[in-house]
């Protein structure tokens, strides 16, 4: 049998493997999420973020209601392989669903949580809610 290059991955129990995306223009991470086989194989097909949604059990499309898609610039694996860096360019600017360029908008100072971003487009008009 020969392996393929998903066979390689580390995948866990339940056929997930963690995946960071890296903005390629500004260094940032942008987001973490999960990718299953068939999610990754999508991505790796078309060029753009398919994630596994682990709250909805099904593939996610990256943009599919934003429109925030992420372009993927080149995927790599760690040296464990369990881990995905996705290097993308975030068109629209915004990853997270807050409306904000990163989900890692918040830092801890003093023992709190504080908001270190803003957002850019409020979610209402992002999600038509």
């Amino acid at each position: 049998m020969n392996d393929t290059w998903l066979d390689k991955i580390q995948w866990t129990d339940d056929g997930l493997i963690a995946v960071i995306a890296q903005d390629i223009n500004s260094g940032k991470v942008v987001m973490f999420a999960w990718m299953n086989r068939e999610s990754l194989t999508l991505t790796q097909q078309t060029g753009y973020a398919v994630y596994w949604s682990r709250s909805r059990q099904r593939l996610w499309r990256k943009g599919e209601e934003s429109g925030n898609q992420q372009k993927i610039i080149s995927i790599s694996v760690d040296c464990d392989a369990d881990v995905i860096l996705l290097n993308i360019e975030q068109q629209g600017g915004i990853a997270c669903h807050t409306g904000r360029e990163s989900c890692f908008y918040r830092t801890l100072e003093n023992n709190q949580w504080v908001e270190n971003s803003p957002v850019l487009k409020d979610p209402a008009d992002m999600y038509n809610t």
